[in-house]
């Protein structure tokens, strides 16, 4: 399981890398195409799908273009078996702090975040 975990932690390195860069395609490689982004709004839970939020991505401008500091990494890997990975990681697009829960699956291609729940913090 060494070896997967160290497939996981690219894959996670490419979420990093694809949100920092605002690099929807590199994004959507690492998510399965019926994945969710998952977060509370007021108290309403909030659904989106991923293509509808690559297309955020992909009109938003990137942290990187705007010389924003980038600081990303793995809080915990929790496997629970050979093809399942709970991910949590904490990330940035100032001026929101994130915290992401990403569910990975190893299928038939290799591994793919399948659900992503998060919550942040405002900052100036």
């Amino acid at each position: 399981m060494s070896d997967d975990r160290s497939t996981v932690e690219a894959v996670v390195k490419q979420y990093f890398d694809g949100l920092y860069e605002g690099n929807a395609d590199k994004l959507a490689t690492i998510f399965h195409p019926t994945a969710d982004l998952r977060w509370l709004e007021k108290g309403e839970l909030q659904v989106l799908t991923v293509p509808d939020w690559l297309d955020r991505v992909r009109k938003r401008p990137s942290a990187k273009a705007e010389g924003k500091p980038r600081e990303d990494f793995i809080v915990t890997i929790d496997r629970s078996d050979e093809s399942t990975a709970f991910i949590k990681v904490r990330c940035q697009l100032p001026p929101r702090y994130f915290t992401d829960y990403l569910v990975a699956m190893k299928l038939n291609d290799g591994w793919k975040i399948v659900s992503k729940s998060y919550r942040y913090d405002m900052r100036e």
